[in-house]
């Protein structure tokens, strides 16, 4: 059975053996709105089920026909999203714990209570709707973090997405290491968002970017009158974080006291806030990054090593935007697209001498300077094509020496100037033609000549009948 999201959110599935409670049910849930298919034993429900999504099934406990708790144990062990509610004659604790265990909402007795039965479904399916949303978002989220930043064939990018599949489903302590810019958080969010068991949230703190006097109250929270201002009491990150991840940012910009506090918590998962006495205990997953050399700054006495240790479980470099060039084009069909969608244009794409320009840069913002650089361009440009004067000049004047630095042999013997003239003419012609995917009217506007005399010289030159070239 292929489950979608909300197709049939509102339909329900009465199991029973006895005709009269089917159709009794049957009629209640159906002036309250719901489509309702019945059947008199878990075969039966079992094969409607094969062809028919419900939003919750209903069922007996005791049936001649099979028993309840084997069917739910069967439907989840196929359809996990499936929805349970049991009812049952023989109401016992025994009987409601074994349900709740394998699955079931809820746990009602007969003789049933309309009213109550009426709560329990509206409760079920309330469940199930949050649920299916929440799997909905947490896969939107994991493909955007999956995406954005991490994207390309190059083998560089290849061994951060192999590396994030192998290590996302762990607890264990992640310590990414790269440049600015090159997407650190990114691959921390790709972590946290595709470990299965890490429902709660992504907190992430940038430890360079709070002033030091409040940087452990963010951390660690404080309790009411700890210090001039804290009026109340406050939780801090790792206490939002619990059960979820904990990203600590710039991590080699902490202060060696906060340094201290932060090992006892790898160490212990417990702390106090500022101004309390009552220890936390928190279940929290830390991935730390850095664009600092921690080894050197632990040699350099300005980070501890037993704390570089604690954080250095499983590191991660994220390569530098130059050592994947080859990645390139994609960023930036992908980030076109993207701004083209945020910003309502509809710009088509980079010419080939532009693109040159692109894949030759050294990026030292990394994917971050990409990025911006793009929607600059996106921005300024709002349709057609990014040309080369669409660059920024400091880009253009660096590229310049490249893009001009053709030579012309020049043998002793002299050359025959219009041969070479003409063929260099050929070349611009056809380069012109390139950078404007074969349309005739865009080359001559790249060679700054009219349409009819780009024509007439690509007539006498014998260059008219490419079959590439359109009008």
């Amino acid at each position: 059975m292929q489950m979608s999201n909300v197709s049939h959110a509102q339909s329900i599935l009465v199991v029973d053996d006895e005709k009269g409670i089917r159709a009794m049910l049957s009629a209640q849930l159906g002036q309250e709105g719901y489509q309702v298919d019945t059947a008199a034993n878990p075969g039966e429900a079992l094969d409607l089920l094969r062809t028919t999504e419900y939003g919750l099934i209903l069922t007996d406990i005791e049936m001649p026909g099979g028993n309840g708790l084997a069917l739910i144990q069967a439907v989840r062990q196929a359809w996990p999203e499936s929805v349970f509610i049991v009812m049952t004659g023989y109401g016992t604790i025994e009987l409601a714990v074994q349900a709740m265990k394998i699955g079931a909402l809820d746990f009602i007795t007969k003789p049933y209570e309309i009213e109550r039965l009426l709560v329990a479904v509206r409760n079920a399916l309330k469940c199930r709707w949050l649920q299916l949303e929440n799997d909905t978002l947490r896969k939107t989220v994991q493909q955007q973090y999956h995406a954005d930043g991490l994207i390309g064939s190059s083998p560089a990018i290849q061994a951060v997405r192999r590396m994030i599949g192998q290590v996302a489903n762990t607890d264990s302590t992640v310590l990414i290491l790269g440049e600015s810019g090159t997407g650190k958080e990114l691959v921390a969010r790709a972590l946290h968002y595709q470990n299965l068991t890490r429902s709660a949230q992504f907190v992430p703190v940038n430890c360079g970017a709070i002033p030091e006097n409040l940087l452990e109250s963010e951390l660690f929270g404080h309790e009411k009158g700890a210090f001039t201002g804290a009026v109340a009491a406050r939780m801090g990150r790792f206490e939002l974080a619990h059960g979820g991840t904990l990203f600590l940012d710039e991590v080699g910009e902490l202060s060696p006291a906060l340094q201290v506090k932060l090992l006892r918590v790898l160490q212990e998962r417990a702390f106090e806030r500022v101004g309390g006495t009552r220890t936390i205990h928190v279940d929290v997953r830390i991935i730390a990054a850095t664009n600092q050399d921690l080894e050197q700054a632990v040699e350099e006495r300005r980070f501890r090593e037993d704390l570089f240790y604690r954080l250095n479980v499983i590191p991660f470099t994220v390569p530098p935007l130059r050592a994947r060039l080859e990645d390139v084009p994609l960023l930036t069909q992908h980030f076109l697209d993207r701004f083209n969608r945020d910003k309502g244009t509809t710009v088509t794409g980079v010419a080939t001498e532009v693109m040159d320009v692109l894949t030759r840069h050294r990026w030292p913002g990394n994917v971050r300077e990409f990025e911006n650089l793009i929607e600059r361009l996106v921005v300024l440009k709002k349709t057609g094509w990014i040309e080369w004067d669409d660059l920024p000049e400091r880009m253009r004047a660096k590229a310049e020496p490249a893009r001009g630095d053709q030579t012309i042999p020049f043998p002793p013997e002299g050359i025959n100037m219009s041969a070479v003239l003409d063929d260099f003419e050929c070349q611009l012609i056809t380069k012109a033609l390139d950078l404007g995917n074969g349309v005739k009217s865009r080359a001559a506007q790249l060679l700054g000549l009219n349409r009819t005399t780009l024509l007439e010289k690509m007539k006498k030159k014998a260059l008219a009948s490419q079959p590439s070239d359109r009008t």
